[in-house]
């Protein structure tokens, strides 16, 4: 097997600090259809959540950095920049895996309080394509499977997260654990543009319907919402209907947020695949990341009488704590000030 270079070239003195050094020096692992893996030493793989904003967790963990899905609306390309990498296609090309972070989180664990949530997979999707060869996501949750009294919260678009059942299964005997499967439309086309290289969303809600006849606590994540693209009250009603009928005890929806670098990639979207927003949308998000709140209310108020029409969150006394965890993870809610790594 030949040698592995870094990625970039240094000079005898690298200008690089911290992790934007260390993803430099990072070993190629693999190619493939234009993305290329990479080692990422990792000195510490909790991370508490910095934001002006309310949160629904406290502590983050991402397994890897950049994600392949490659979905036009990402909000978290900018993460990439952190490694000095300007371009946001960067993002989906140039997938970073951590190392040694089952032992990492064992260290770190120590750390959570009672009562403060753990979310995985906040700024990339902890069961993309990389995981099936390297199985950070499954080391991760194999130590939680070791520990009991945490309050984790999986987000992902990925029907992988279903080979994981058993392992699930065994954190949530003692653990609190709600998996939030992420699904913007039903419409297969569309999900194809916007989401180009995750699973289709019959796939998704087949691996919730798997985990929820595991007696997983499941869910729906809508967001985000996109305005003019997938905001139709029937297009949100198809959604929830099918988390209902797949076992989603919870479900939630919110307005997409741009920040430029998403936009850079998001607005030469539109001008190919939906010319007539471009200005709407010019308009909309000019200097400023998110919409103004009278339309994430419009669509929390929509979303919560489809909740209620298709019985969504109908529980049992049993149910109630699961459901009152699963219910505190609006995750849209992210900013420019959290610390997701």
């Amino acid at each position: 097997m030949p040698p592995t270079l870094p990625l970039f070239p240094f000079a005898e003195k690298s200008p690089l600090v911290g992790i934007a050094r260390l993803a430099a020096e990072g070993e190629s692992l693999r190619d493939g259809h234009n993305v290329e893996y990479f080692t990422l030493p990792s000195k510490s793989l909790l991370n508490r959540c910095v934001s002006r904003r309310a949160l629904p967790f406290t502590w983050t963990i991402n397994p890897y950095r950049g994600c392949e899905f490659a979905c036009k609306y990402c909000y978290a390309r900018y993460t990439h920049e952190f490694m000095e990498m300007r371009d946001g296609m960067e993002f989906e090309q140039k997938i970073y895996v951590k190392q040694h972070t089952a032992d990492l989180l064992r260290s770190e664990l120590r750390r959570v309080k009672p009562g403060q949530s753990i979310a995985l997979g906040t700024a990339t999707d902890p069961y993309q394509p990389a995981e099936r060869r390297y199985e950070v996501t499954r080391g991760i949750l194999a130590e939680f499977a070791r520990h009991r009294g945490f309050e984790l919260g999986i987000v992902t678009k990925s029907n992988l997260v279903a080979r994981d059942i058993e392992l699930l299964s065994r954190v949530a005997r003692n653990n609190l654990l709600s998996v939030s499967m992420t699904i913007t439309t039903l419409n297969v086309d569309l999900a194809r543009i916007l989401e180009p290289r995750a699973p289709r969303p019959d796939l998704r809600l087949d691996a919730l319907r798997q985990l929820s006849a595991a007696g997983i606590t499941v869910g729906v994540s809508c967001s985000p919402v996109l305005p003019g693209i997938t905001d139709s009250p029937a297009d949100l009603e198809a959604v929830v209907c099918a988390a209902a009928a797949a076992g989603a005890r919870h479900i939630f929806a919110g307005p997409l947020f741009l920040k430029p670098c998403s936009a850079a990639v998001f607005l030469p979207f539109l001008d190919q695949h939906f010319p007539h927003l471009v200005e709407n949308y010019r308009q909309r998000y000019q200097d400023r990341s998110f919409l103004p709140p009278s339309y994430g209310k419009r669509i929390a108020q929509l979303v919560t009488r489809l909740r209620q029409k298709h019985g969504i969150n109908r529980k049992n006394k049993d149910e109630s704590q699961h459901l009152a965890f699963a219910n505190k993870w609006p995750v849209q809610a992210f900013d420019e000030q959290l610390r997701l790594f």
